[in-house]
């Protein structure tokens, strides 16, 4: 089940957020902080992906230092920003349920994957007994990891809860 979540987390995510940006009353106060704390999340998103090198490496560098699982925390922020920028308690709750069910699928599915890839590499950072290596930020490689489609996301999901307060 676990897989299947996770596999399926993008798919479900259009799914929800169709149904949130329905549902949503924002109001511009509410989207100012919504999206101070959604663009918070994708730039924390962004600084990640210019770093990771999927499936060829256990990535040390950039916001790997310090969690090992900075995509997912960005985009909790993102999820906890589109919430606050919706305004409405019933988005709230449909955002935290998606996020708990798909992101803890990812996060297991993805350190089973890293485990039976690396091994002990990847137990020694899990431990933080890995030291950190040296990469700069490259937005090459964050546009590899498709980030940009994220930042599409999220800009369209702001402009459609602005479309709603123009709308009344």
């Amino acid at each position: 089940m676990t897989r299947l979540l996770a596999r399926w987390r993008v798919f479900l995510g259009f799914v929800f957020a169709a149904l949130v940006l329905w549902l949503a009353t924002p109001t511009w106060p509410w989207l100012a902080l919504g999206a101070a704390i959604a663009v918070a999340g994708e730039s924390l998103r962004l600084w990640a992906a210019g770093h990771l090198e999927k499936s060829r490496e256990v990535t040390r560098s950039g916001p790997y230092r310090f969690t090992r699982h900075p995509l997912y925390l960005g985009s909790t922020l993102i999820g906890i920003g589109l919430a606050t920028a919706a305004h409405h308690l019933i988005v709230a709750l449909i955002i935290a349920g998606y996020l708990a069910a798909t992101l803890t699928a990812a996060m297991r599915s993805e350190e089973a994957h890293l485990r039976e890839k690396f091994g002990d590499d990847y137990d020694a950072y899990a431990e933080k007994r890995a030291s950190p290596m040296e990469r700069h930020f490259s937005w090459a490689r964050a546009r590899h990891n498709r980030e940009h489609h994220t930042i599409a996301g999220l800009v369209t999901g702001l402009a459609v809860l602005a479309a709603k307060i123009l709308a009344r």
